[in-house]
């Protein structure tokens, strides 16, 4: 999929300047810089929820190994 998108010269110039140290087209820049926004904005949420779960709980915690657990029987199906 393609798309375009419109720059004012100064942004034009930095997003080159982004690419052009990083070895990146323009291109890849744009699209590492867009998934790496909505991975972060994913992660906060997961921690939102996280968060709100602990409070829910009176802010009681688990131990780590029971998370371990959980999340190798997941991975086992």
């Amino acid at each position: 999929m393609a798309f375009s998108i419109r720059l004012t010269d100064e942004e034009r110039e930095l997003a080159e300047s982004y690419a052009k140290l990083h070895s990146f087209s323009l291109s890849e820049a744009f699209k590492k810089a867009l998934f790496e926004k909505i991975e972060d904005e994913y992660d906060i949420a997961l921690a939102d929820e996280a968060y709100k779960e602990y409070l829910d709980s009176g802010k009681k915690s688990r131990p780590i190994e029971e998370l371990w657990r959980e999340l190798d029987e997941e991975v086992q199906g």
